[in-house]
């Protein structure tokens, strides 16, 4: 297995960037962290796109979305929009790397270093994962949670949907039943898996995030594959309706309603799945290629992370809960159980279908386990923009940075945890988890093919390359990532800039809490601003003494 070094700061020129420019020295800084080996990389990155998205969103989107033919836009932007961005991440990370900069800032700043403002659109590089990272982390800790309850037959009792949703509600403290009777457990399994997050990152790159990943993943597939299993074996459980199994269950999954390509919405929902399985746009696979070494690979590498990506959503994520549910609940259910939401489909419809089947207890802790590291592998990574940032730019030592970092994040998941039932969630993940990932995709595609330069960039990403990519990306990334990325913003702001601002979907007595994020969602990205401007007059002090 091919090591990954510590790396060096020797670099070819591009983008007017000279060799000399880059720190050849790390006198008077801390040690940056590497990766142990090629595999944990791949673990790492395939860790921060497989979440809850592959095994919940996904299925969710494919059956409300005509079935089949969610796949034929699923796949388009994959090739013209997910497979170019990760192959831009991987290989901006790495160049910035060379310059000893770990987060989007300075990265953005080593590839245009003649524009002063640039580095402040890198911004939205470490403010999207912190956002998403704030009630994230509580949805995560929902599935360890819920692991325990499966095991001990918590929810047995709970026998229909209503029921189950009052179960679920109850744990959130939404509602107090004879089930809870507050938020006390909740936040005490948010608090476990807040500390579990905060430990791994701790411990840094190779000794703590490739470590969970070469851990976590494996188990994650094994896992989901028993899980898939045991679905495509199931029977007919009611005899009086042999239709209801489960070759028709893939069926109303997969078999296409072609119509629904001739709307706009199946489109846009497409493309946003591809950015959140892949974790394209965020900012943390820049984050995780920085610290790769000059010679390491990105474009085999990259590949390889995205195709365990694909297969874990499409096959395994496709497999499990809409077909299984499909034999229990039946066509007619079906769709509104699939357009219910993601939290009814994984914590109410899939524990329902479990608990049918022998064994319910066991299955049902896999079920949820499953989820549980889908989502520290992906939380984790959110974490790691914000800590490389403090790290590199203020040149501080991990355990302090991880410390200034869990303070403010623990701070402001309290926010998602108290108002969740004020729409405060579902908020921070339009702007953090939608918004402001398409448009920072579309300042990196900009800024690698057009401001670095197209011919700079397809060198780069053949550096120390175990593979050739196909000539025609070359083309594509350079205009029809960019002319995609901007038809995606531009629909959006025909059709929803208006009622968003204005709040016209938000309930009355919601619109003070949304108001309210809205105005720390700003303050956050002020802060952020205001740090990375800090952290650059600091440094031009320094060389300014040293000259």
């Amino acid at each position: 297995m091919k090591r990954v070094k510590i790396r060096s700061a020797e670099c070819s020129d591009a983008g007017g960037v000279t060799s000399a420019s880059r720190s050849n020295s790390s006198k008077g800084r801390h040690i940056r962290d590497s990766w142990g080996s090629r595999l944990g990389i791949i673990m790492a990155v395939s860790g921060s796109a497989l979440g809850l998205g592959n095994f919940l969103r996904f299925p969710a989107k494919v059956a409300s979305n005509g079935g089949g033919a969610f796949m034929i836009p699923y796949f388009v932007s994959l090739f013209l929009l997910g497979i170019p961005l990760m192959w831009i991440e991987w290989t901006l990370g790495r160049y910035g790397g060379g310059f000893e900069h770990s987060s989007a800032p300075g990265i953005f700043h080593s590839i245009w270093q003649k524009n002063r403002f640039i580095k402040y659109f890198g911004v939205i590089g470490i403010f999207g994962p912190l956002i998403i990272f704030i009630y994230y982390i509580y949805i995560a800790s929902w599935t360890l949670a819920y692991s325990f309850f499966a095991l001990f037959g918590k929810y047995s009792q709970a026998l229909d949907q209503a029921t189950m949703q009052s179960f679920l509600r109850g744990f959130q403290g939404l509602e107090r039943n004879q089930y809870f009777n507050g938020l006390g457990c909740a936040y005490l399994f948010f608090l476990i898996t807040f500390l579990l997050n905060i430990g791994v990152i701790y411990y840094g790159i190779r000794r703590g995030i490739e470590r969970l990943c070469k851990f976590a993943m494996p188990l994650l597939f094994i896992c989901a594959l028993v899980l898939m299993i045991r679905v495509v074996t199931l029977g007919i459980p009611d005899l009086a309706r042999p239709s209801w199994n489960i070759s028709n269950g893939f069926g109303f999954f997969w078999n296409p309603d072609f119509s629904a390509l001739k709307s706009a919405r199946v489109w846009l929902e497409a493309a946003g799945q591809i950015f959140f399985t892949l974790s394209v746009g965020i900012g943390v696979i820049l984050t995780y290629a920085s610290y790769l070494s000059r010679g390491d690979d990105v474009a085999l590498s990259g590949l390889t992370a995205a195709s365990t990506n694909e297969f874990a959503e499409v096959i395994l994520g496709g497999s499990i809960i809409i077909p299984a549910a499909f034999v229990f609940f039946g066509p007619l259910d079906i769709q509104s159980i699939a357009r219910s939401g993601v939290f009814n489909l994984g914590f109410v419809t899939m524990p329902l279908v479990l608990n049918k089947l022998p064994l319910a207890e066991m299955f049902g802790f896999l079920w949820f386990f499953l989820l549980f590291l889908a989502g520290i592998t992906s939380s984790v990574s959110l974490a790691q923009p914000a800590v490389a940032f403090l790290e590199d730019e203020f040149n501080i030592n991990r355990r302090k940075a991880v410390l200034i970092f869990g303070i403010g994040s623990f701070i402001l998941c309290h926010a998602a945890i108290l108002f969740l039932k004020n729409g405060v969630v579902d908020e921070l993940d339009f702007w953090g988890g939608t918004f402001f990932l398409v448009l920072f995709a579309t300042i990196e595609v900009i800024l690698f093919a057009w401001i670095f330069g197209m011919e700079n960039a397809w060198d780069e990403i053949h550096k120390g390359a175990d593979m050739r990519v196909p000539r025609i990306y070359k083309f594509i990334i350079k205009y029809i990532t960019p002319l995609f990325l901007f038809f995606i913003l531009g629909m959006w702001f025909w059709q929803e800039w208006v009622s968003i601002i204005l709040m016209k979907n938000v309930s009355l007595a919601n619109r003070p809490f949304i108001l309210g994020t809205r105005i720390g969602i700003v303050s956050i990205f002020l802060i952020l601003a205001l740090l990375v401007k800090i952290a650059w007059r600091q440094k031009r002090i320094q060389a300014e003494r040293i000259r």
